[in-house]
């Protein structure tokens, strides 16, 4: 089992499955992780833009990441 692009398409979805359906209440307020009260400091931190890009890439993803899993399903049917 090689490195390909076909690999990369699946790493890549799976980390966008992995931030879709991650809590932020559940799993990242136990680690100080959480959104509240830090949308609109001055001047963001790292931890605040990292949490800034896992919402919008929530907002922006969770329908096509739908059809994307769809398909990543139908073709390793197919395949074995």
């Amino acid at each position: 089992m090689g490195f390909s692009l076909w690999t990369l398409l699946e790493a890549s979805l799976l980390c966008l499955n992995a931030i879709c359906i991650l809590n932020e209440d559940r799993v990242l307020a136990k680690y100080g992780w959480s959104t509240v009260n830090r949308e609109f400091e001055d001047s963001p931190s790292t931890k605040t833009q990292i949490l800034a890009l896992m919402k919008s890439i929530r907002t922006v993803v969770k329908y096509p990441l739908i059809i994307f899993n769809l398909l990543i399903i139908l073709v390793k049917s197919l395949t074995g």
